[in-house]
């Protein structure tokens, strides 16, 4: 048995996931990243939302929630709460996190809590029909914009570190051998932290973006970014044509959970000396 595999729920395969889709990559490396970390399965809670993506949560052996659409930082937020032992991970996609869950991710990143959120961005609404979602290129096609998306797309990492995240970074499945790194100074990180992978959906945009296979989608990939500390020394119209990779942001502040355990002692400590004086 491989490393990755002692971790899933084999009874839940084959899985739903098309044939050239990312999110295996994604998945395998997260795999990866908690078992280099040496987690015990028993100490992981991973919580989903709605979407291709979110569907992970079923095939990984820890303690897992497939919740609403938009509302998986909700769920998660009650389970660190309840918990504040656990390392709580989030799946989402692109939609599912910057759409209808877009109040929750912006307000989680503000909040800094402890959680580590795993963003499958491919562009579209892969399960649902493929509409255009936040993330769907400038003039690229979805069955809710045959004639192309003039809407300007979400840029998801920078939309992170602006809301307050102590750690975001952005891979791509092209760079797969990457992602580890990233999700495990993500998981270790005491704090909110966001990594946005690009995740090629072949069978919904790709067909109509004329992109149709995996290997088509990972070209694009590596053309539309450029590493962070080579896209860093650009020129700002150099700039504007890739998206930088690697990590984005990594800051230290105070976390959430245990800012709002120190209000409760000192609530608690307060409520003492009161009734001390009655």
């Amino acid at each position: 048995m491989s490393n990755v595999e002692r971790y899933l729920r084999k009874d839940k395969f084959p899985h739903i996931w098309c044939p050239g889709c990312g999110n295996g990559i994604v998945l395998g490396a997260f795999l990866r990243a908690i078992d280099k970390l040496n987690l015990d399965p028993n100490q992981v809670a991973a919580v989903s939302g709605i979407g291709c993506s979110s569907r992970a949560t079923g095939y990984v052996d820890f303690h897992t929630i497939h919740t609403t659409h938009g509302r998986a930082l909700a769920f998660a937020t009650g389970v660190k709460f309840a918990r504040p032992d656990l390392k709580v991970i989030i799946f989402s996609g692109d939609g599912d996190a910057t759409a209808i869950g877009g109040n929750h991710f912006i307000h989680a990143c503000r909040r800094n809590i402890d959680m580590t959120m795993i963003i499958f961005n491919n562009n579209i609404y892969g399960m649902t029909g493929g509409q255009y979602s936040p993330t769907t290129p400038y003039m690229k096609y979805a069955s809710t914009c045959p004639y192309g998306n003039f809407e300007q797309p979400f840029a998801i990492s920078e939309l992170a570190v602006a809301a307050g995240a102590s750690y975001v970074a952005r891979g791509t499945t092209y760079d797969a051998a990457a992602l580890d790194n990233l999700m495990i100074k993500g998981i270790q990180k005491n704090g909110f932290a966001v990594i946005e992978v690009l995740c090629g959906c072949p069978t919904i945009y790709g067909r109509r973006n004329k992109l149709p296979a995996a290997v088509d989608l990972m070209k694009w990939q590596k053309e539309i970014t450029m590493p962070f500390a080579k896209w860093s020394q650009q020129t700002d119209e150099e700039k504007k044509k890739y998206l930088p990779t690697g990590i984005l942001w990594d800051a230290e502040k105070p976390e959430f959970i245990e800012e709002y355990a120190k209000i409760c002692e000192k609530a608690s400590k307060e409520k003492a000396s009161e009734w001390v004086l009655l």
